[in-house]
């Protein structure tokens, strides 16, 4: 996988092992370029590459965290619909396999049909440090927190949450 940033001339000569060049490797606060994740994407997938997600989108609460990233809430400033961000750290992503992992997800959700029992995923985002993925914001929780909280579900319970999970495969 390439450097997605160019490097200058001056920059290549100059000393690597000076604390007050920028690129230096012994300085304090070194910044590494980071690889653009979701370029040529396939299958027509739109990310706003430069856009500032914060022009769009006001950034609230920590809903949850994952391996990789966190999500938040967030709002549209000129609907003030409520939507969920997952942002995902750029740094945590260590190997190939886990770019390709994020790629994989932006693809797949961005081909999900519309359904009621499906996250939609609105736009995509990607900037120097993080990927960003607004999608639509699910408050009902884990299907596995619930069922641990409900100890065990009778049969009919049992078969409306089977037939949902169904119904989404069937979409699919």
């Amino acid at each position: 996988m390439g450097n997605c940033c160019g490097t200058t001339e001056s920059a290549k000569k100059a000393n690597p092992k000076d604390p007050k060049n920028p690129k230096s490797t012994t300085a304090l606060s070194v910044s590494t370029p980071r690889v653009s994740v979701l370029k040529n994407l396939p299958g027509g997938v739109t990310v706003n590459h430069g856009e500032e997600i914060r022009d769009k989108y006001t950034i609230g609460d920590e809903l949850g965290r994952g391996e990789f990233g966190i999500t938040y809430l967030c709002t549209d400033r000129e609907s003030n619909e409520v939507l969920a961000c997952k942002s995902i750290s750029k740094r945590k992503l260590r190997t190939p396999i886990d770019i390709d992992d994020v790629r994989r997800e932006v693809v797949i959700m961005h081909h999900l049909p519309p359904h009621p029992n499906i996250v939609g995923l609105r736009y995509v985002y990607e900037d120097e440090n993080a990927v960003h993925l607004v999608m639509e914001l699910c408050e009902g929780g884990e299907l596995f927190d619930r069922i641990v909280a409900r100890g065990h579900y009778n049969e009919r319970a049992a078969a409306n949450v089977t037939r949902t999970i169904v119904e989404v495969v069937q979409v699919v």
